[in-house]
């Protein structure tokens, strides 16, 4: 069986090799690039791999140069970057991944490599070169973030044609549009702490297709299913235990800002079928983002691997409603497109989304009553952008933010009109309702609020339920 495998792999030019042992070999292959020339008799491509052509004069057809170029692929980058070769030539390409996530490089010929795992390569033989030849990896996101080839015949120019930073964007989102009869809201409503000094939790990778936008779906990849992901909760020094698995079908990992350790392993990438165990001690209280600590982060965080870890400040009052809203960016179109992901390096967002749905709870209004004191937990997920969170109609009498209070009842007589958050910041703020009504929640940076980052509490005395 596996020399059949082989076999196939060899029929299309693709040639596994075994694992690259050791880190030392994996520097090495990063530093080095061979290129290896080689004239011969014949005709047709050769189908000896690299090994032999630095021995061999060959079976090629007189005049004919072969050249063999060790590629590497590692930091969002591939190297060598450019290629140069005379017209004619007949490059071989030994492609090595010696990079901690996978890769694959795929050239626009259509040739590609399998997708690639640390150590392993694979060898492209390509035709006699006549123009020039675009290869980029194609996990979503790599390519935007700068991992591409360019193999030019000497003399050509080099500038690509076509970049995905001059495509426009989509049509703008129908924020007025019901959304469907399928979709349900974020369940923003955040129950207490549930007690106890240590939380199991298992949260699991999973590729969905959501409702981001009235009647706009979108495949999204989440943590449990939801954009964003569980809210977990606790005390200060309370102990978070997370399995990690990973059911999608690319590398992922998470990283908890409440917790403080190393992040070698716990925040590592683990592939499709892989499960790790995270364990922090969370020390410090504060509304606190979690995300996929995935290169390139922008991607991850983007299409929807977020979510909040609260945790309580020592003797926090009781209130009469909590409510958890972390905010972050909608790019829409297919994840990987090249005009997407150029977007969003740009931070160019279609839409700005609380709890996962841009004007979601326009549709599906948050509820108080007059005289309830509620509380408001915002986090900022980004991956790029902050929050200016404001209620419009009422004002903040408790304004806490990144793990200390600003303003507090009955120490003064000032207020607050709104929670300004960078990306990746949390805090809460509380307020009461004077009179029924339908108050608005926003994002008071305009462009984001006008672009979905806002939503409605349906305030009612008693006497209305």
């Amino acid at each position: 069986m596996v020399l059949a495998a082989v076999a196939v792999a060899r029929s299309f030019g693709l040639v596994p090799k075994p694992p690259v042992a050791g880190l030392a070999v994996g520097a090495v292959l990063t530093a080095l690039v061979v290129v290896v020339a080689v004239t011969g008799q014949g005709g047709g491509p050769s189908g000896t791999d690299a090994a032999e052509h630095t021995g061999h004069a060959g079976h090629m057809a007189s005049g004919t140069a072969t050249r063999t170029v060790d590629v590497t692929l590692s930091g969002m980058r591939v190297r060598p970057g450019t290629i140069e070769a005379a017209p004619g030539t007949r490059l071989v390409l030994r492609v090595t991944n010696v990079d901690t996530q996978e890769h694959d490089l795929r050239l626009d010929t259509g040739q590609r490599t399998p997708m690639l795992r640390t150590g392993e390569t694979a060898t492209l033989r390509l035709d006699p070169l006549r123009k020039a030849i675009d290869g980029w990896c194609t996990v979503p996101g790599h390519r935007a973030a700068g991992m591409t080839l360019r193999i030019t015949p000497t003399g050509a120019a080099t500038a690509s044609a076509g970049s995905a930073d001059s495509q426009a964007s989509p049509a703008p989102l129908d924020l007025t549009a019901s959304p469907s009869r399928e979709w349900r809201p974020y369940d923003a409503a955040l129950k207490p702490a549930p007690g106890g000094r240590e939380h199991r939790v298992e949260i699991r990778v999973e590729e969905k297709d959501l409702e981001v936008a009235p009647g706009v779906r979108q495949r999204m990849w989440t943590f449990n299913g939801t954009v964003p992901g569980p809210t977990l909760r606790g005390s200060v020094g309370d102990v978070f235990t997370v399995t990690f698995v990973n059911s999608g079908t690319m590398g992922h990992g998470i990283d908890f800002h409440a917790g403080a350790l190393a992040p070698d392993r716990p925040m590592r990438t683990i592939q499709p079928g892989e499960r790790l165990t995270y364990r922090f001690r969370a020390d410090q209280a504060g509304a606190w983002l979690y995300h996929c600590s995935t290169m390139p982060m922008t991607e991850h965080i983007a299409n929807g691997m977020y979510g909040a870890v609260v945790i309580d400040p020592p003797k926090l009052p009781r209130v009469d409603r909590e409510y958890i809203l972390v905010q972050g960016e909608l790019y829409t179109g297919q994840i990987g497109d090249a005009a997407r992901s150029a977007r969003l390096r740009r931070g160019d967002a279609d839409g700005w989304m609380f709890n996962g749905t841009a004007a979601g709870y326009d549709h599906a209004p948050l509820t108080a009553r007059t005289g309830e004191r509620v509380r408001f937990w915002v986090v900022a997920a980004g991956p790029s952008s902050g929050t200016a969170f404001h209620i419009i109609g009422t004002r903040f009498d408790t304004v806490y933010k990144e793990g200390a209070y600003l303003l507090r009842p009955g120490r003064d007589r000032g207020g607050a009109q709104v929670l300004d958050l960078a990306a990746a910041q949390g805090g809460f703020i509380e307020t009461t309702f004077p009179e029924p009504g339908r108050y608005s929640f926003v994002d008071h940076d305009m462009r984001h609020g006008e672009a979905g980052a806002h939503g409605y509490i349906q305030v009612t005395s008693g006497e209305d339920e």
